[in-house]
């Protein structure tokens, strides 16, 4: 059993599994991106959907966290994927709003 306060956690399927992960969710996000950018009419909806991928995309990464957790497995690897999903969240808030002024 790992230790929480222990911070030399080390698993490569894990890390290779959550990479995995962020990298579609992303992937997803840059198509529901070119959706909105490439047509001459900028749907909103399609715009909502940037940010709304990769909301969704964090809440996975945090439920799987907590799947991680409780199974006694290096669950930070799964924390920061949230955290790092969420801050392209973050960013990405700005692709509904620029749609909305157009």
């Amino acid at each position: 059993m790992t230790n929480d306060v222990e911070k030399r956690w080390r698993d490569p399927q894990a890390f290779r599994a959550a990479v995995t992960y962020v990298a579609a969710v992303i992937a997803v996000a840059a198509v529901c991106f070119a959706f909105y950018a490439i047509p001459d009419d900028h749907s909103v909806v399609a715009a909502v959907l940037v940010p709304g991928v990769l909301f969704a995309g964090g809440l996975g990464a945090f439920a799987q966290t907590y799947r991680v957790w409780k199974a006694h497995g290096t669950w930070p690897i799964w924390h920061g994927a949230g955290w790092f999903l969420f801050a392209l969240f973050l960013l990405c808030l700005s692709v509904p709003g620029s749609a909305i002024t157009a």
